[in-house]
């Protein structure tokens, strides 16, 4: 990917200007990283307006994610081709009406449809938001832009399932999309008025066309076959064979060709670096187990706990309150210490607190399920900050830009990945144990008895019964995802020990 254009010589903002400003690219960064999390609590509520199952739900989460992930590595080159503001500006527009769009649509097909192209206009945002605040940002103050661009990403996925939820049961579901629309449309007036006179000057950089074709098709086949391969059984269907077929030989195709390509839309040559081939493996792995896990604690919690959408959105974002009190420490010590070291810990803590909450139970009270949430929390700056540094500084200087987008594509793919893999195991693992469990329940009778005994018909104490099965079966099946994501965990803070030593400190103002 050809990087962004370089500043302008054109004196940087001061004052309340600056402030403004601050705020405003602070705003776009995290309405785009907050509709990642936004649908997460309000999937059952979707689900149930547009009469779908709670597995078809998780497309809208996965849909808004893969088409973020493509437009991620594009932000360069359409950055140098039609400059770094006016796409900026465009993305937010556009943003805004997708938003509207979602908000409005009365079939899941539809929604679908507009959070995909939601997603195509804000993967632009995230790394062009950081770009401009470095560009109208004092030098000196760089550390502050690129601190307030990081903040921003961490507590938007916090903020996420709290709105959802407080949104979803204080009004209704379609205004967690139409809270977007004013924040768009403000920003990307008051933007354009104040961030003009720093556009980029315009590369006619050639687009790598065939490579982006081959991107958009493996893709979205591997996307199709994850989202609908429980539904039609897997490889049993001609249906899912052909989208796996679709899907390998498009990426083996898409490899061969940027491998080649002179001018690649993802340059694949930053594999070569064992560092970086190490650090996106660690993230991958790392990020894949935390946003499964993530996915998944919502809908446990509505489902089968009795949350409300608020209740559940409150109870997850309890992981954000010690990951921001930390987040400025952690980038104080990733400068002083061995990155490897602090990413091995960050995500060894996130794995032992994963593999606590696999003892869960159905009697849990929210303070026993909230706690390990909370410390959660504290491991989630140590493994992201630090990684980012880790693997940018890998690279050659050349090719940063490069590797971040690629970056934050591989770890935007894990995420929605992991998301249609939990899905998926968390259903058929629920099958599983009720069929074990319903084999060794009550074989003697003696519950059914104590129950007809007590009052209820013989009916209902046999539904009493099933419902008793099915809640622990549901049970033993999220603990056995939460178990799995602690031995992701356990993979990744393994893997990043692949990464030599870094000789430099990335700038890691490339990051997306």
């Amino acid at each position: 990917m050809p990087s962004i254009s370089s500043e302008l010589p054109i004196k940087p903002l001061a004052g309340a200007q600056l402030i403004g400003a601050g705020l405003l690219l602070a705003a776009a960064n995290f309405i785009a990283v907050l509709d990642t999390t936004i649908a997460n609590v309000s999937v059952s509520t979707i689900s149930g307006a547009l009469g779908a199952s709670s597995s078809q739900g998780t497309y809208v989460i996965t849909s808004y994610a893969v088409a973020e992930a493509i437009t991620v590595p594009l932000t360069g080159w359409l950055a140098n081709r039609f400059g770094a503001v006016r796409v900026f500006i465009t993305s937010m527009v556009m943003f805004g009406v997708f938003s509207a769009l979602c908000g409005l649509a009365n079939s899941l097909g539809l929604l679908i449809a507009f959070r995909i192209f939601q997603g195509l206009a804000g993967g632009p945002l995230i790394p062009l938001s950081q770009t401009l605040l470095l560009r109208v940002f004092p030098k000196e103050k760089a550390p502050t832009a690129v601190g307030l661009w990081a903040m921003t990403t961490l507590i938007a996925p916090i903020a996420g399932p709290i709105l959802g939820g407080v949104l979803c049961d204080q009004y209704s579901w379609p205004y967690i999309f139409y809270i977007n629309v004013p924040v768009a449309l403000i920003c990307g007036y008051l933007g354009w008025k104040m961030f003009k006179r720093y556009e980029s000057s315009l590369v006619k950089v050639p687009i790598d066309k065939v490579g982006m074709g081959l991107m958009i098709v493996w893709v979205a086949a591997l996307q199709l076959m994850l989202d609908q391969g429980k539904e039609k059984d897997w490889f049993a269907s001609p249906e899912i064979m052909a989208l796996a077929l679709v899907a390998t030989i498009g990426f083996i195709a898409f490899l061969i060709w940027e491998l080649t390509e002179r001018n690649p839309v993802v340059d694949l040559r930053v594999f070569r670096h064992r560092g970086y081939s190490a650090s996106v493996i660690t993230i991958c792995l790392a990020f894949g187990a935390f946003f499964g896990a993530t996915v998944l604690t919502p809908l446990w919690l509505q489902g089968y706990m009795g949350y409300t959408a608020t209740h559940s959105g409150q109870t997850t974002a309890l992981s954000g309150i010690l990951a921001v009190m930390t987040a400025p420490f952690v980038a104080k010590l990733s400068t002083k210490v061995d990155p490897r070291k602090l990413v091995c810990l960050g995500v060894l803590w996130l794995g032992s607190v994963t593999l606590l909450r696999s003892f869960n139970s159905t009697d849990m009270t929210t303070f026993q399920i909230g706690w390990p949430l909370l410390l959660q929390g504290i491991g989630m700056p140590l493994f992201f900050v630090p990684l980012t540094g880790l693997a940018l500084s890998s690279v050659n200087f050349s090719e940063t830009a490069s590797a971040a987008g690629l970056m934050s594509f591989c770890r935007t793919m894990s995420g929605a990945i992991a998301t249609s893999l939990v899905n998926t195991s968390w259903e058929n693992k629920a099958i599983y144990y009720h069929a074990e469990l319903s084999g060794l329940v009550d074989q003697a009778g003696n519950a059914s008895n104590t129950l007809v005994q007590s009052g209820l018909s013989a009916e209902q104490a046999r539904l009493s019964i099933e419902q008793t099965v099915q809640s622990q079966s549901i049970m033993l099946s999220t603990n056995h995802i939460f178990m799995m994501a602690a031995l992701s965990f356990l993979l990744a803070a393994t893997a990043v020990w692949f990464a030599p030593k870094p000789k430099r400190i990335a700038d890691t103002s490339a990051a997306h």
